[in-house]
């Protein structure tokens, strides 16, 4: 263990104390008015990794000079921050939007049942599923934005929602594994262990279907009597033109194709802006904002889980097959589940058991806490305006979490 190890270490710590304790900094800004525009500041969850990425790389600056900071930050990846940010950008547009929300409203009105109810099951199930095809990104910010005006607003009990979002974190970070490239705790494993889409599906897919059919089943059961077609602030369906609906669904499924090339799929949004420019008149303002926030956040966590190999892979490596389950989902509310999983990766000699038991739990433990799974803090950007104070408590998120993740866990570790 060097020097900068043990700082980016406890810096590590110190990012998840602060992440955890976002929400008492608003409560600052309301105690200290003068100094409310810096405490709002530190109470931006999406800036928090980032913000103490810099701290490390200013201390790696002064501990081993600068020009090994600099090399540090320009090696790392940072293909799934852009990745975030644009598939967000893309998803969130009004066509893509419009054109998922009319196929569950179709979907919904074919079973008899209440529309708005089965409406709401369908984006906490469905849409999760369909993550394993358009990626888990995607599938986030597409559900989370046809929720939020139905069950993340005023009205609704603080602790349902609290419940509600649980259940779309572990059902994303679950539903995406129907496939080997949606995932990101799968991708980082899936081309080193030979892991294809049907091997996902096969020994993980349909038991991650069960639970998330489960899991949303009990959410909306629950939910049942807030739920209306007149909701607030829910939006009324726009039609937009199908060849422009076509146009930009194209453009997702390039982004999606080109997941791991950042060249292309960057150059592919450079196109996407000026087309939504020339057609304006069928979109919304596009979430530019907070999919660079969430971008800025998991670019942060790059850097800083860089740093934590040196003590995250002997606990990795020394852990039996079913101690590695319950290990595995314990780490990933503390660590990204896909940093997990790749040092899993690197790890020589690992049975077919122990292999299944780490990916099992990281996707298992991915709703646990907002670092635990790439999309959740684009969930927390896009909803938490629903939540007192407009802001998520993570301690509530947790115990939110925890009863999905039973279901999950059981689901992965005993069929």
């Amino acid at each position: 263990m060097t020097d900068i190890q043990l700082i980016a270490a406890v810096l590590f710590g110190l990012a998840l104390a602060h992440t955890f304790a976002a929400k008492t900094f608003e409560r600052l800004a309301d105690r200290f008015p003068r100094h409310a525009g810096l405490f709002h500041f530190f109470g931006e969850v999406e800036v928090v990794f980032g913000l103490w990425a810099l701290v490390l790389i200013i201390a790696m600056a002064v501990v081993s000079g600068g020009a090994e900071a600099i090399k540090y930050a320009e090696t790392r990846t940072y293909t799934e921050p852009l990745f975030v940010f644009v598939i967000m950008v893309v998803a969130a547009s009004k066509p893509v939007l419009e054109t998922i929300r009319a196929l569950i409203s179709t979907v919904a009105k074919v079973v008899p049942l209440r529309t708005a109810v089965v409406r709401v099951w369908l984006c906490l199930a469905l849409v999760p599923l369909i993550g394993s095809f358009i990626t888990e990104p995607a599938a986030m910010t597409l559900a989370a934005l046809m929720l939020g005006p139905l069950i993340f607003r005023q009205g609704i009990p603080e602790w349902l929602k609290y419940a509600a979002l649980g259940v779309l974190f572990v059902n994303i970070s679950i539903g995406g594994t129907l496939t080997s490239f949606a995932a990101p705790p799968v991708l980082m494993v899936a081309t080193t262990w030979n892991w294809d889409s049907a091997y996902m599906a096969t020994h993980f897919g349909w038991k991650s279907a069960l639970a998330v059919g489960l899991n949303a089943t009990v959410i909306t059961f629950l939910l049942r009597t807030h739920i209306s077609n007149d909701a607030p602030g829910a939006p009324k369906p726009d039609r937009i033109p199908p060849l422009v609906a076509l146009i930009h669904l194209l453009f997702l499924g390039g982004v999606v194709a080109f997941a791991h090339h950042p060249v292309i799929f960057m150059g592919l949004f450079m196109f996407f802006l000026g087309f939504t420019k020339a057609y304006e008149q069928y979109q919304n303002p596009l979430i530019l904002k907070e999919g660079l926030l969430v971008g800025f956040f998991l670019a942060g966590l790059v850097v800083l889980g860089g740093m934590q190999q040196w003590w995250l892979q002997p606990i990795v490596s020394s852990l039996k097959p079913t101690a590695l389950f319950f290990g595995a989902t314990a780490l990933t509310a503390i660590t990204d589940n896909a940093a997990l999983t790749y040092l899993g990766s690197l790890i020589a000699g690992m049975s077919e058991e122990a292999k299944y038991m780490l990916v099992a739990g990281a996707v298992a433990g991915g709703g646990l806490t907002v670092i635990a799974n790439a999309p959740n803090p684009a969930g927390v950007s896009l909803l938490r305006e629903g939540f007192n104070d407009n802001e998520i408590g993570f301690g509530s998120l947790l115990l939110g979490a925890l009863p999905p993740t039973v279901v999950a866990m059981l689901a992965l570790f005993l069929l």
